[in-house]
């Protein structure tokens, strides 16, 4: 006997069908998953700095600080972790554009193109941090960038978006661009990368963070969810305790 194509396929759902419906079973007491029972990220670890020096580590505190500024509600960056995710994010692949073809050529391009410039982010940080306090020591009698004052801090901040600001080895608008983006990032990215300490900054949007299910939640806008947001490495409350 000859079964056609359709014929085939038809028998071969059913057979599959049938050997899924035969492997079924009741899950009842616990839920269909544990946490990290896949391949979550590594965890940033607390600890000295990896890639930032402890001078550079200032003056990006301070840039954060400045960026995201602190007030009676909610911490800053420098205490949200943001140049902590920064550092660890250099150290790492992000910080040598692993994965991202580097032959060149490089050139201008649209922002749609992605990156076109052959320094790394690592490069841009190192550089732009050294130009950042060399042009604030010239300019305000020795000072750092992290001994100015908020006021003076936020001018040359503002100086650089504007493209005021020209540095010798460095772009001042790219490095401003830059670091304004991986502030952003840390302060709202899943405390496992290291910023976002205590989930400050999912807890002053009401964001669930990777919680199992909240779909009844989705469409009750302006309404604040009710439960504590929950990383990417769980909550405590979900670890069965021993009897």
């Amino acid at each position: 006997m000859h079964l056609h194509r359709r014929e085939l396929l038809a028998t071969a759902a059913w057979f599959v069908a049938g050997t899924a419906a035969a492997r079924a079973g009741l899950i009842s007491g616990h839920l269909p998953w544990q946490p990290n029972a896949g391949y979550p990220p590594i965890a940033a670890r607390p600890g000295p700095w990896l890639f930032f020096s402890s001078d550079e580590a200032a003056t990006v505190e301070a840039i954060v600080d400045r960026i995201i500024p602190p007030d009676p509600q909610t911490a800053g960056g420098k205490e949200a972790g943001c140049a902590v995710y920064i550092d660890r994010q250099l150290a790492g692949p992000y910080g040598k554009d692993e994965g991202l073809f580097r032959g060149g050529p490089f050139q201008p391009g649209t922002k749609s193109q992605g990156p076109q410039s052959p320094v790394t982010p690592a490069e841009l940080y190192r550089k732009g941090i050294a130009a950042l306090d060399k042009h604030c020591r010239d300019k305000f009698g020795g000072k750092r960038f992290a001994d100015l004052s908020e006021t003076d801090k936020d001018a040359v901040l503002h100086d650089l978006d504007a493209s005021q600001v020209k540095f010798e080895q460095a772009d001042g608008k790219v490095f401003f661009d830059q670091i304004l983006k991986d502030t952003q990032q840390g302060f709202f990215a899943d405390p496992i990368y290291g910023g976002n300490k205590d989930m400050v900054a999912w807890k002053m949007i009401g964001f669930p963070g990777a919680r199992y299910n909240y779909l009844d939640w989705i469409e009750r806008h302006n309404e604040r969810f009710p439960l504590p947001p929950v990383g990417i490495v769980g909550s405590i409350n979900w670890t069965p305790k021993k009897s």
